[in-house]
């Protein structure tokens, strides 16, 4: 199976902690997808921007209207400690 750009991998329920793929067992980046992508559910609560990195730091791409349930393309995960 190829990996490829589309669906993103950080919308699957096969993604691991440490952006790994429980399928491949490889590191993946979040654009990537495969043939065993498979949809998480509720994903849209967990891209907003409350959950974001870059939300109210000087790397927010929309700082002006970024918003803790708003959604947005420029999503990063929260480090993990």
């Amino acid at each position: 199976m190829a990996i490829r750009l589309v669906s993103g991998c950080i919308n699957c329920q096969n993604l691991k902690e440490n952006n790994v793929c429980k399928v491949h067992e490889t590191k993946v980046e979040a654009k990537y997808t495969c043939d065993s992508f498979d949809m998480v559910v509720a994903a849209k609560e967990a891209v907003s921007c409350g959950t974001c990195a870059r939300f109210n730091t000087s790397k927010c791409a929309h700082p002006q209207k970024a918003s803790s349930e708003m959604l947005c393309s420029s999503w990063a995960p929260e480090a993990q400690a």
